[in-house]
């Protein structure tokens, strides 16, 4: 399980890593850092719509983020929880007299 949890956990880094690339390669309205990776010739490789191309990817990228983001918070905290429980050298028992 923690072979699983350390492999997703890189995963995330890589698209974390890529979401960063994709916003920094689109076209912003002073041109930024799209324009050294080719700009408008970028757009005739890989057609007109590039940009809507990469506004698309870029949403689907946000959206598989958050979810990740969420799945893996879940995760940790179940991890946590777990280690928590058999680090305890001793069980709590009801003390409250009826």
């Amino acid at each position: 399980m923690t072979f699983l949890y350390y492999t997703t956990m890189v995963f995330f880094m890589m698209l974390c890593a890529l979401l960063c690339f994709v916003i920094l390669i689109q076209e912003s309205k002073s041109s930024g850092l799209g324009a050294s990776f080719g700009g408008e010739a970028s757009e005739s490789l890989f057609g007109t719509s590039t940009a809507d191309v990469l506004k698309k990817f870029t949403a689907w990228l946000a959206v598989i983020f958050f979810a990740a983001c969420i799945i893996l918070s879940l995760w940790t905290n179940a991890i946590g929880r777990a280690n928590q429980a058999q680090s305890m050298p001793f069980t709590l028992e009801n003390t409250e007299s009826s």
